[in-house]
């Protein structure tokens, strides 16, 4: 049987067993906040990846966090490897599910986390199986690491992640397509944050007006500089989303703070824009002005290795029958760390809408083909230059 007509006939197979995975990964809350909340659903994929012949262990991280790493027990040494990546926690806070319950009609499962991204796992599942019955063992080893910090910016994981990507000849990130009609994200901006914090001098804004410095007066000069950097026809956007400052109405405010969002489409906007926020000085005599923060997710740029791995994901489609696109994505994951080391293909995951939103669901008709997309992923040959 032709490999991309066996994969459908796998997959198709087990949806059933896979939505109701779906179902009982979402029924377990598992907030990136909570560490302790995790361990239910790590035990679940724990389960399922020792079924289809995967070995287990725990990587440690920062705050208690543990993050899985599967391996296949039965591996030729020597081969190249793969990387599957994703992530076990969620935005929504442990009692989500009293008020946004999990939901499942012919169409959709809805719940808390279905979207981003525990369907993506499911669909991961789903393909290393697919792969092994398919052909035995794929000729690139596929491991698979699933964090637990990735909606706080995958602080503790980072740096197991990147180590991984380094010895990888291609990463496949699992989080969500982009748009409903499925596009895999092939460019990714990268994300900083930064807090500029005044210090100015108090004072009684009555009595003696003029023996106070304003820190919220200059931080109103400084947000217009931020404003400024903003830059829509290159793909630049600087957002200040939260100030604080000062202590009565009736006292110049002594401090000041905000609370600065960058997002950069490439390496050279990057460097650009942390330099003129580093580069900041104060308008008002008598402050001090203060800057922390950095990119933390460099940007995820297409390179000729990149976009050779889009093409075989674009030929694997059109062999299982149906269309597929790419996109650049404006939000950051950890697809942004592992596409600085190797070939990274994102957004692999479920098809549907609401991520950390009340109307959060995932399409279920778009689950078999997506899985089986990236079965034949995991069964191509390594790239040429491995």
């Amino acid at each position: 049987m032709d490999q991309a007509r066996a994969v459908t006939a796998f997959v198709a197979a087990r949806m059933d067993a896979a939505v109701a995975l779906l179902e009982r990964l979402v029924a377990i809350e598992s907030p990136s906040q909570d560490p302790a909340t995790h361990a239910p659903a790590f035990a679940l994929l724990e389960t399922e990846l020792e079924r289809a012949g995967f070995a287990v262990r725990y990587l440690g991280g920062k705050n208690a966090s543990r993050h899985l790493l599967a391996r296949p027990v039965a591996r030729r040494k020597g081969r190249p490897l793969q990387l599957l990546l994703g992530h076990i926690d969620t935005v929504w806070p442990v009692g989500t599910l009293v008020d946004m319950p999990l939901q499942r009609d012919a169409d959709q499962i809805a719940g808390p986390g279905a979207y981003d991204m525990k369907a993506g796992l499911v669909q991961a599942l789903l393909a290393l199986e697919a792969a092994y019955a398919v052909a035995g063992e794929p000729d690139v080893t596929p491991v698979m690491l699933v964090n637990s910090d990735e909606e706080i910016g995958s602080h503790g994981s980072r740096r197991h992640i990147e180590t991984l990507a380094r010895h990888a000849c291609r990463a496949f990130v699992m989080e969500p397509s982009l748009g409903v009609d499925g596009r895999l994200k092939t460019a990714r901006k990268g994300v900083g944050r930064y807090r500029i914090t005044i210090r100015g001098k108090a004072a009684h804004a009555g009595l003696d007006p003029e023996g106070g410095v304003s820190a919220i007066l200059e931080l109103s000069h400084q947000i217009q500089k931020l404003f400024r950097l903003n830059d829509p026809e290159a793909g630049i956007t600087v957002n200040v989303g939260v100030v604080d400052g000062g202590l009565q109405p009736n006292v110049i405010a002594p401090h000041s703070s905000a609370q600065v969002d960058v997002r950069v489409p490439t390496h050279a906007a990057a460097e650009k824009v942390d330099a003129a926020i580093r580069g900041l000085e104060p308008t008002t005599p008598g402050v001090t002005l203060e800057v922390e923060g950095r990119i933390g997710r460099p940007p995820m740029e297409p390179d000729e290795a990149s976009r050779q791995l889009w093409s075989s994901a674009f030929e694997a489609a059109e062999r299982l029958g149906f269309p597929l696109e790419q996109g650049a994505a404006g939000g950051g994951s950890d697809g942004n760390f592992t596409s600085q080391f190797t070939p990274t293909l994102d957004g692999l995951g479920a098809v549907g809408d609401g991520a950390h939103a009340h109307h959060e669901h995932v399409l279920l008709d778009h689950m078999p083909r997506r899985a089986a997309l990236l079965a034949m992923l995991l069964l191509a040959p390594p790239p040429s230059t491995h």
